[in-house]
C-alpha cells in the first residue's frame, strides 16, 4: 500500500493529465490580456483606449471603474490593487484587462493603448529603503535571555552582514485562470490555485458577490511552489472581471516573460548579525536584524518574516538572542510565498555564523554544530520558548556523519587542495530544524467530504490541491488503509469550494497532516456506522446462546469487515456497505480536523508555533575551477527524517527535488534588475534554473528509519515537502569551502547568497588581494 506511484503519473507520461488550459469550453470563449506598467512608479498622466476598442475582434478594455466591488486584492491587507488607478508603484502592475477572439487580437489592442506616465523616483533595494525609513508593516521582535550582557563578557565577537537573493518559483505551468459565467450571478471559476477559499473569498469581494455565487476549482497544478498560494488570485479576479463584463468564459494565461515581470520572488534579505561565542565554539549570544524586500504591497511578507525569525536559530541552541524582523517597501512586484517560507533565509545566516566561527577557530564547522546543536533533556527552548521535543539531531548527525564517511573524506579533501592550484575541492555539512504548521494559528484546520458508493468504491474531496507533490496519492492511501481497502477504489476528486469549504492554503508542508487527518475523521465516522451496521448482521446469525459480536471487536482490513474475536464471521467490504445501504444507513461524511495545542504571542514573541519540528542533513563535496568559477557537485549524501513514511516514493523525490531547488537558489538563480527596476532575466534563457548537468554526480538520498512521528499525527508520518529545501546550504558552504582552501582557510572569504560565477570570482580575487597586504 505504501509502494505505489504517483495518482497521475501515468496520465503525465502519456499527456492525459488536463490542466485548465487543456478544457474544451465552447466557440465562446475568449481570450484575457492584461496591460501593465512599463514604469516601477509614476503617475498616470494620459491614457486612451479609443482605437484598440474598435479593433475588430476586441470584446471589452476594462479599466478600474469597471470593477463592481472594492479595488483590492491584497490577501491579508488590503494595499494591493487589482488595477491601478492614477498611479503605478511597480513595473508589471496591471493597468487595463483585454478580453478578445483571440490571444493575437488581445496583443495587437494592447499595442494600440496609449499611456503618459510622469516617472517618479523609484526605491529598487533593501539599503535604500533603509536610508529612506520605508517600512511597509511596523517591525517584529524575538528575545530570549539577555544579549548585551552576553557580549560584555564574551571571549570571541564576530559581526557581519549577509545578502541573500530571491528567487523565482518558475513553475512549468504559468498563472492561469478560466472563469465561466453561469446562471444569474454565478461563477465558475477554474484556477491554478493552492488556496481555493481565499480565490473564492476575493473574487466574491472584488465582484460584490456573496460567497455561495462563487465555486472555484482546481485539479492539479503544473507546479506552485508557494507562487500560487496568493498571487494565482490576481489572474483569477482578472477573469471574472472580463467574464462578467462580456458574458462570456474568459481564458487568462500569462506568457512565461510576463509571469516572471509581473509576480513576486522568494524575499531578497539583508542580514546584520553578531555573535559572541567560547574558545570551544559554543554560542552564547546572537543578534541578528533581519530586513526583507517586500515590494510594493504587504502580501504575505509579515508572515513570511515571522518564519523567518523563527528559523534563525536554525538547530542550535542560542541561549541568549534577539532577532529583529523589518519587512521593506520598495517599488518591485510583492514579494511572496516560495518554499520554505522565510525559513531557508533565517536558517542562511544562522551557517554563515557557524562556518564563520569554525574557520576563526581553525575548527572543522561540521564540529561546530555538532556541540551547538538542541539537546534532549537540557538546551533544548528555542528563543520563542517552544521546547524541542524527539529531537533527531544526534541520530541523524551520527549515522550520516558514518555513511558519508565525511572524515575520510576530509583528509582526502586536505591533501587534494595542498597538491593542487588551480582546482580545488570543499565540502559541508549542514542539518535542517524546519518546524511543521501554519504560524497562523486559525489556519491549522481542514475539512474532507468522504462518499462510499453501492459496489464499496469510494470518492475522497478535501480541501487541499495537488500540485504534483502528491497529495492527492497520500489522501488516497491514507483513505484506503483507514478503511482497509485497495487503493484501487479509492478515488480523490478535484478540489472545489462547493465540497470542502472554508479551507486553508495547500502551504506551510501540512497538506497531508491537515487534510489526512480530515478525511481520517470522516472514514472513522463511516466504519462506526458500517461497524455498528456489520456487528448487528453477524448477531443475527448466531444461535440464541452464540458468543455475540461486540462492535468494539469490528475491524476493517483487506476488503473484508470481520470480528476480531471471532476472525471466521467476516463479510466482504462491499457486501457490509450494500447491506448498510438497504438499512437505510448514511454512506456520506464529513471530516475536520484542527491542529490541537499550538498558539503564538506576536506582541510577546512566545509560544508553540509548531506542532512538530522535521529534522534532516545533508553532506556536499564539490570541485571548483579556481580560474572560472565553474563547480562541480561531486557528491551529495542526504539522511531526513521522515516520521513514518506514507509513500517512501514520493519521499524521496520530495527530498531530491527540495535539495535541487535549493542548490539553484544557492548558486545560479540570481535575479538581476537594472536602475530602472526592469526585471532583466525574466525567461528560461536567462534565468539559470539546475538542469540534468548540475545534479550531484553521486546523489545518495535515506531517510532516517526507526522513528515515527508522534502518535496524534496522521499515520506517524511527518511533513516533508520544504524541508529538503534547505539541504542545499550543505552545496552553498561547501563552494565557500573551497575559496577559502584558495589561502589555506586562513581569510574569511567575503560570501554571499546566491554563489554564482561571479561571486565566486570576485570572493577569490579578494582573498589574493587581502593575502597580498
Amino acid at each position: 500500500m505504501k509502494d505505489i506511484e504517483h495518482e497521475s503519473g501515468v496520465y503525465h507520461v502519456t499527456g492525459e493529465a488536463r490542466y485548465i488550459d487543456d478544457l474544451l469550453v465552447n466557440e465562446r470563449l475568449l481570450y484575457g490580456r492584461v496591460l501593465y506598467s512599463k514604469v516601477s512608479h509614476g503617475k498616470i498622466i494620459a491614457c486612451n483606449i479609443d482605437a484598440a476598442n474598435e479593433l475588430p475582434g476586441v470584446k471589452a478594455i476594462l479599466t478600474h471603474k469597471d470593477i463592481p466591488g472594492p479595488n483590492q486584492m491584497g490577501p491579508v491587507i488590503h494595499d494591493e490593487l487589482v488595477l491601478a488607478k492614477d498611479r503605478v508603484t511597480f513595473i508589471g502592475q496591471a493597468i487595463f484587462l483585454i478580453a478578445a477572439d483571440s490571444e493575437e487580437i488581445a496583443i495587437e489592442a494592447e499595442k494600440l493603448i496609449e499611456i503618459k506616465y510622469k516617472e517618479l523616483p523609484s526605491i529598487l533595494s533593501i539599503k535604500d529603503a533603509i536610508k529612506k525609513g520605508k517600512l511597509i508593516q511596523p517591525a517584529r521582535k524575538i528575545e530570549t535571555g539577555d544579549v548585551d550582557n552576553s557580549f560584555s563578557k564574551a571571549e570571541n565577537i564576530i559581526e557581519g552582514e549577509l545578502e541573500i537573493g530571491g528567487q523565482e518559483q518558475w513553475y512549468l505551468e504559468t498563472q492561469i485562470a478560466l472563469a465561466m459565467p453561469g446562471e444569474g450571478k454565478e461563477l465558475l471559476v477554474y484556477s491554478s490555485t493552492q488556496h481555493p477559499s481565499e480565490t473564492q473569498a476575493l473574487i466574491a469581494e472584488v465582484m460584490n458577490l456573496p460567497k455561495m455565487e462563487v465555486e472555484v476549482q482546481i485539479r492539479r497544478m503544473g507546479g506552485a511552489f508557494g507562487g500560487k498560494e496568493t498571487q494565482a488570485n490576481h489572474v483569477a479576479i482578472w477573469a471574472c472581471l472580463l467574464s462578467k463584463a462580456t458574458g462570456c468564459p474568459v481564458k487568462v494565461r500569462l506568457f512565461r516573460d510576463d509571469d516572471q515581470i509581473m509576480t513576486g520572488k522568494r524575499h531578497r534579505f539583508l542580514m546584520q548579525y553578531k555573535a559572541a561565542f567560547d574558545k570551544r565554539g559554543i554560542i552564547d549570544a546572537i543578534h541578528v536584524v533581519q530586513h526583507t524586500d517586500a515590494g510594493a504591497a504587504t502580501d504575505l511578507s509579515m508572515a513570511i518574516l515571522e518564519r523567518a525569525m523563527m528559523h534563525a536559530d536554525n538547530a542550535y541552541y542560542i541561549p541568549n538572542m534577539c532577532i529583529v524582523g523589518k519587512a521593506w517597501f520598495t517599488n518591485l512586484p510583492s514579494n511572496t510565498a516560495f518554499r520554505g517560507f522565510g525559513g531557508p533565509q533565517g536558517m542562511a545566516c544562522m551557517e554563515q555564523i557557524i562556518d564563520r566561527i569554525g574557520r576563526m577557530l581553525k575548527k572543522d564547522p561540521a564540529d561546530i554544530r555538532k556541540i551547538n546543536f538542541y539537546q534532549n533533556k537540557k538546551r533544548n527552548r528555542t528563543p520563542y520558548g517552544q521546547k524541542v521535543e524527539n529531537n533527531r539531531l544526534e541520530p541523524i548527525f551520527k549515522t550520516l556523519l558514518k555513511t558519508s564517511e565525511y572524515k575520510k573524506r576530509r583528509t582526502e579533501i586536505n591533501s587534494f587542495n595542498a597538491n593542487n592550484e588551480f582546482f580545488k575541492k570543499g565540502m559541508a555539512f549542514t542539518p535542517v530544524k524546519f518546524g511543521i504548521s501554519f504560524t497562523t494559528s486559525f489556519l491549522n484546520q481542514a475539512g474532507a467530504l468522504v462518499h462510499i458508493y453501492k459496489d464499496g468504491t469510494v470518492l475522497v474531496n478535501h480541501g487541499g490541491t495537488e500540485m504534483g507533490q502528491g497529495l492527492h496519492t497520500k489522501i488516497g492511501q491514507i483513505s484506503a488503509m483507514e478503511l482497509g481497502i485497495d487503493i484501487k477504489n479509492v478515488k480523490v476528486n478535484a478540489t472545489t469550494t462547493a465540497k470542502v469549504p472554508n479551507t486553508s492554503a495547500t502551504a506551510a508542508s501540512a497538506g497531508t497532516d491537515l487534510n489526512g487527518m480530515a478525511v481520517k475523521n470522516a472514514t472513522d465516522k463511516l466504519k462506526d456506522r458500517i461497524g455498528k451496521r456489520a456487528c448487528e448482521a453477524f448477531n443475527e446469525k448466531l444461535p440464541k446462546n452464540g458468543k455475540r459480536t461486540k462492535a468494539t471487536d469490528i475491524r476493517f482490513a483487506n476488503n473484508t469487515v470481520y470480528d476480531l474475536a471471532h476472525p471466521k464471521r467476516k463479510t466482504a467490504f462491499h457486501n457490509a456497505v450494500l447491506d448498510a445501504y438497504f438499512n437505510q444507513i448514511s454512506l456520506s461524511a464529513t471530516g475536520y480536523y484542527k491542529t490541537p495545542d499550538i498558539h503564538f504571542d506576536r506582541d510577546k514573541g512566545k509560544g508553540k508555533p509548531y506542532y512538530y519540528f522535521a529534522f534532516g542533513m545533508a553532506v556536499t563535496e564539490i570541485l571548483l575551477d579556481t580560474l572560472t568559477g565553474h563547480f562541480t557537485n561531486v557528491r551529495t549524501d542526504i539522511l531526513h527524517d521522515v516520521g513514518d513514511s506514507l509513500n517512501l516514493r514520493l519521499d524521496i523525490g520530495q527530498i531530491e527535488g527540495g535539495y535541487i531547488q535549493g542548490m539553484g537558489w544557492c548558486t545560479t538563480e540570481e535575479l538581476k534588475w537594472d536602475d530602472k527596476g526592469n526585471l532583466l532575466n525574466h525567461s528560461p534563457d536567462t534565468y539559470k534554473i539546475p538542469n540534468i548537468q548540475d545534479i550531484p554526480k553521486d546523489f545518495r538520498v535515506a531517510v532516517l528509519k526507526g522513528y515515527p512521528n508522534a502518535e496524534k499525527t496522521i499515520r506517524r508520518s511527518k511533513a516533508v515537502a520544504e524541508p529538503p529545501l534547505m539541504l542545499a546550504f550543505s552545496c552553498w558552504l561547501a563552494i565557500k569551502d573551497a575559496i577559502s582552501a584558495v589561502h589555506e582557510h586562513q581569510i574569511e572569504p567575503m560570501y554571499s547568497l546566491p554563489a554564482t560565477n561571479e561571486v565566486i570570482l570576485l570572493s577569490i580575487d579578494d582573498l589574493k588581494k587581502r593575502i597580498s597586504l
